[in-house]
């Protein structure tokens, strides 16, 4: 759009989501000065960011990350009179109804809980599943999750590697201990890190989660997804925004109009019938609502985001006439 770009990546891996990336464009013929790198140390990060908030240079900001310090960086943009576009957490809810495909809906919530290990905004963390056929898909699901392969990220069979570091590994862990002592039960996996860094997950499934259990309202962010089974349609809605967030979700049914009704009655930026939440296209507007953040990446929508609407006109013919 035209905008020069001052990124900061995640301290935790400042490579591959910034140095690599400006390598790629600048090979590919980006302008000298229209990407720059800025890296830092997670003791330093808030400074950082404060400062380049306040630069007068900078005119937009824009955040993709946690809600808890999406919000440090939204009231921070405000205090600057600096619009901001923020991308934030989710919980995203996949429903699987009764006239769903039972083999294509595991394959989708396999997918949308497990890829890139979980660490996705856009990651299922909870499947409602209609009763009806709620004992079929569980059993099918766990199968398919307990075989999932784990491990080196090297190697080209491994389908769930290890999440970004030991801090996060401990933080999922921690989720799934407190379901589990308190009465959640946990179908596959063991919640327990392992691997030399303590990094590495073994695909978990957790069912029984109530309202108490941290795991009800927290995003997981992780190799773990739990499945909620619901007695009707409405239950199903009513369970899927039970959430402060609002950024994606799915829909399973053969019966499109239901499903369509369902995805209208979702309070979430995006979702997706027939398919899982992850799915993102260049000319589709991306965005959440509530606490999941607020803006747009991604088509006109996108380009209203980062751009500024300028009204100019000209008296290309005599001159304009005045009251005094």
């Amino acid at each position: 759009m035209g905008n020069t770009v001052v990124m900061k990546p995640s301290e935790d891996a400042p490579i591959s989501c910034g140095l690599f990336l400006a390598d790629i464009l600048i090979e590919a013929g980006l302008p000298s000065g229209a990407l720059n790198v800025v890296t830092d140390n997670l003791d330093n990060a808030g400074e950082v960011v404060s400062t380049l908030i306040a630069d007068p240079r900078v005119h937009l900001v824009n955040f993709t990350g946690s809600t808890n310090v999406g919000r440090i960086i939204g009231v921070q943009a405000a205090q600057n009179l600096k619009p901001a576009v923020l991308e934030l957490g989710g919980k995203n809810a996949l429903i699987v109804l009764k006239d769903a495909d039972i083999d294509y809906a595991v394959s989708a919530a396999t997918f949308g809980a497990f890829m890139n290990s979980g660490q996705i905004c856009m990651s299922t963390d909870r499947v409602i599943v209609h009763r009806s056929v709620a004992d079929e898909f569980i059993a099918k699901y766990v199968e398919r999750v307990a075989c999932l392969p784990y491990g080196d990220p090297a190697d080209p069979e491994t389908v769930v590697g290890p999440v970004v570091n030991a801090r996060a590994a401990q933080r999922v862990a921690a989720l799934v201990g407190d379901a589990v002592a308190k009465g959640a039960t946990l179908l596959t996996g063991t919640g327990e890190p392992e691997g030399e860094q303590r990094t590495l997950l073994k695909p978990i499934v957790l069912t029984d989660v109530t309202k108490d259990m941290d795991v009800w309202y927290g995003e997981i962010f992780g190799p773990a997804t739990v499945i909620h089974v619901v007695d009707s349609t409405d239950d199903a809605i009513v369970m899927a925004n039970d959430t402060e967030y609002g950024l994606t979700g799915g829909v399973i049914s053969e019966n499109l109009t239901e499903a369509l009704d369902v995805a209208r009655r979702m309070r979430t930026g995006i979702v997706h019938v027939n398919d899982q939440g992850i799915a993102d296209e260049p000319m589709a507007p991306f965005g959440g609502i509530n606490n999941s953040g607020y803006g747009k990446f991604g088509g006109a929508a996108g380009m209203d985001s980062f751009t500024e609407t300028r009204w100019i006109t000209i008296q290309s013919r005599g001159h304009a006439t005045y009251p005094f």
